[in-house]
Parts: structure tokens; sequence; C-alpha cells
């Protein structure tokens, strides 16, 4: 499996599952875009910058092979600011991975207006916004890989509203997949419970509660996931496009 001289976007680039997507494209050869919202920090002594900055300098230094932009991808405009800055660093893309999204607890009888169109915003619009924008830089034998959920399949207690939109990018992929084919393949990758800071609070509250369902017995692992999506950008994935890929464990299968 050989990225060399290919390029990357990934989104939500800051989250566990985009951090390690990032390394392990880099690591194959690949030239990387990393985006997600803007957020400073003090890194170093005296000197205050990005996390994603310091993300993208943790992978290349040099800059020549990684670069960090700020977007919320929730954003139309913001993603066609993402797509100049890719079309300028790297003159296309071969590679997108839809990984921005949030996940917050709150029961449908007391959920807000303002919590279900975050929910819609980040999730499902940004997974639009993002491929319209990029699909004129997307090199002939590219890929797109949009991350969905579990939640998509099966539903999950006081996260209707992320259910809902991990359910309509899967819907979104597929009609994509066809639209794009046979130029470009489109699919979709399921995770289960993945150790990321997104579901640290439910592993504490819940533990084996949540674990035991899975076959496995563990929660998986963030470059497990990343890992998945690389098999799916490949050449060995040459021939899948529309699908959805379980990363979870064996929990789909749990009743």
């Amino acid at each position: 499996m050989n990225f060399k001289d290919k390029v990357l976007l990934v989104t939500g680039a800051k989250g566990g599952i985009g951090v390690s997507v990032s390394k392990v494209f880099f690591d194959l050869g690949a030239k990387v875009i990393l985006s997600d919202l803007e957020e400073q920090t003090d890194s170093l002594p005296g000197e205050s910058v990005s996390q994603g900055d310091a993300l993208a300098k943790k992978l290349d230094s040099t800059g020549e092979r990684a670069a960090f932009f700020p977007a919320n991808v929730g954003k139309s405009m913001d993603c066609h600011r993402l797509a100049d800055f890719c079309r300028n660093k790297f003159g296309g893309v071969d590679y997108l991975v839809m990984g921005a999204g949030i996940y917050r607890d709150q029961l449908v009888e007391t959920m807000s207006d303002e919590q279900w169109k975050q929910s819609m915003e980040v999730n499902l619009d940004g997974v639009f916004y993002c491929c319209r924008a990029f699909i004129p830089l997307l090199k002939e034998g590219g890929s797109i890989v949009n991350l969905t959920s579990i939640a998509a399949h099966r539903g999950s207690y006081a996260h209707a509203h992320y259910a809902a939109t991990k359910g309509a990018v899967l819907s979104f992929s597929r009609s994509l997949a066809l639209e794009l084919a046979p130029k470009i393949r489109v699919n979709a990758v399921s995770p289960g419970l993945i150790e990321t800071q997104m579901i640290k609070a439910r592993l504490e509250n819940e533990g084996d509660a949540l674990v035991n369902p899975t076959a496995l017995k563990r929660v998986g692992q963030p470059d497990e996931v990343a890992k998945a999506i690389a098999f799916l950008c490949s050449d060995w994935a040459s021939f899948i496009t529309g699908e959805t890929l379980h990363v979870n464990g064996g929990l789909y299968m749990a009743g």
C-alpha cells in the first residue's frame, strides 16, 4: 500500500481518529491537509500556535508534505476556502476523509432546536458542503470515505440527533458513489466504540456494560479505524464503492 505523491484531506483532524488517519496516510507517503476548527494553544514557551498547526508540524516540520487549514465544515464558504487552500498548496486532492463530527448527550424530549441544528450542521451539512466543494479537485482514481457510526445502523439512546445525521450520511455516500462513478469511489466507515475523547465520559460511566456486548471484548483504537480507511482509499479496494465497512469488534452483531 503506497500513497506516495497522493494528497489527502481529512476533516475533524484534531480528533482521535482524524489524528490517526493523518499519521497512517503520511507514513504511507501521502501529502496531508488537516482541517478542523481553530483553537489556540501555548505549545512552546513564548509561542502561541494552533493545535492544528502543531499536529501538522509534528507530521512534517518542513511543511512540505503536511499543512493545517482551519475551517468550520458546517459553513459552505469555509469549505470553499479550504478547497482553494488545497488547490494552491498541492494542486488537487486524491482522497477525502470526512471525519468532523459532534456527539452530545440529549434526550429528544428535552432537545433544543439549537442542539438539533448544530448536529445537522456539523455531521451532515459539513459532509455535503465539503464533498461538493472538493469534487472539482478530485483526481481520477480518487476516493472519498465518510465516517458514520454504528449509531447510524442501530440508533443510540440519548443521541437521536447524532444517529439521524450519521444515517443520512450513509444514504448520501451511496448516492454520491453513483454520481461520481466510475472515476471516483465513495465509501463509508462505521466505527463502534473507539477509544477517543468523544466517548471517554460514556466509558467512565458505563464501562463493562458498553464493552461486554462487543465480540472482541474491548474498545477499538483510532489507528484500527484509520487503517480500514486507508484500505478503502487504496488500490486494494479498487472494486469497492457505495459500501459501508463496520469497524466495531463485532458490536453490530449484539442483540
